[in-house]
């Protein structure tokens, strides 16, 4: 089997290809430049190290190894798309558009499709059911990264291989520890792919720029503080908001008057919802629900984390709604809902978060003096 193993220089995707060595095959390592800068030379998302732990991984087990760049793919696909979501007050996920667009998107146009199979270092799975292959969750529910994985496509996931997706955290180190490869004790990268060492907010300051405006208590309409812009905020954010006698939420915003509204924290109603508003729903594999009316029972996540929520799901005409059981704080427009069946096993499939109510604070008419 042709075997395209994506390596980046962490630990994950270093294991990545001890394991497909075990196994018998002889991968084509890749390393992907996307590291984003624009015509100022802003960004440049350093790759040295990253190249330099890769090309070691190559010698060490004798593959040969392409270095490749999806910069200006990167851009058009995900930087792009960021920026727009964010100037609409949205909260992207760039994550999830890179793994759609880029690693197994534009990858596969240009190099990938010489390949029979792609493997990278998710922790996630695959299972095969009644000839069909399907999106699973990890052994290490922790790590579990199917969430990043909810807008994949059925001819992506079917050619995705993930080595690792069977084992804890700690056995990947284990293993890399144990056969001497650099990134054994190499930190997780955290923070948004294409940023590298650049703060976030200095991200959006160049693209955006400040707006001062102010930050507004939702119960009563009182200015509480001041903002430099409604896109550097997003629903259910506590940090960074410079209040005193909170804790304090983000639970709106008005961007066309530039206010963020926030809530102390004490009432759970301005902080919680159970009803999660879907667009553009994605099935992976297959619709499993063409043939049903009705509401289904499901398992999701609104963001990554390894605890499951569980509802139920209908269509109501090209929307999906979800009706969650339990209440959940911070539910953001422009993010992802990622549907798994009631065993929290398979994914089935994702959609954007939309919110579906207007306008109609009563303390959208006041003033703020």
């Amino acid at each position: 089997m042709n075997i395209a193993a994506l390596v980046s220089g962490g630990v994950d995707s270093s294991v990545v290809v001890h394991q497909l060595k075990e196994a018998g095959y002889d991968p084509t390592i890749f390393y992907i430049k996307i590291g984003m800068e624009d015509e100022h030379g802003y960004i440049d998302c350093p790759s040295e190290e990253d190249i330099e732990i890769t090309t070691y991984i190559a010698k060490k087990y004798g593959c040969r190894m392409e270095v490749v760049s999806l910069h200006e793919e990167y851009w058009e696909n995900v930087v792009n798309y960021t920026i727009d979501a964010v100037k609409r007050g949205l909260t992207p996920n760039p994550d999830m558009m890179c793994n759609k667009l880029i690693k197994f998107g534009c990858f596969e146009q240009k190099w990938g499709h010489a390949f029979d199979k792609i493997a990278t270092g998710h922790y996630a799975n695959t299972t095969d059911i009644n000839e069909k292959t399907w999106l699973s969750t990890a052994a290490d529910k922790v790590k579990d990264q199917t969430y990043f994985l909810g807008q994949v496509n059925y001819l992506q996931v079917s050619k995705l291989m993930f080595p690792i997706g069977h084992l804890q955290k700690s056995e990947v180190r284990e293993i890399a520890a144990r056969e001497g490869l650099p990134s054994a004790q190499r930190k997780d990268s955290q923070g948004i792919c294409f940023l590298g060492k650049i703060n976030y907010n200095d991200f959006i300051k160049r693209y955006l720029g400040e707006r001062p405006g102010k930050i507004v208590e939702f119960e009563t309409g009182k200015v509480v503080g001041k903002h430099k812009g409604y896109w550097f905020h997003t629903i259910g954010q506590r940090k960074g908001l410079g209040l005193s006698g909170g804790p304090w939420f983000v639970i709106k915003k008005d961007i066309h008057r530039n206010i963020v509204y926030v809530s102390n924290g004490y009432d759970p109603e301005t902080q919680y919802g159970k009803v999660v508003n879907l667009q553009g729903f994605q099935f992976i594999t297959e619709d499993i629900w063409s043939e049903f009316d009705g509401e289904k029972q499901i398992a999701f996540k609104i963001r990554h984390t390894p605890d499951f929520t569980f509802g139920t799901i209908k269509k109501i005409g090209d929307l999906y709604r979800i009706d969650s059981e339990d209440k959940i704080q911070g539910i953001a427009s422009g993010q992802f809902a990622v549907i798994y069946d009631t065993k929290c096993n398979l994914c089935i499939g994702s959609g954007m978060i939309i919110d579906t109510t207007p306008n109609t604070s009563d303390n959208s008419s006041q003033s703020f003096d």
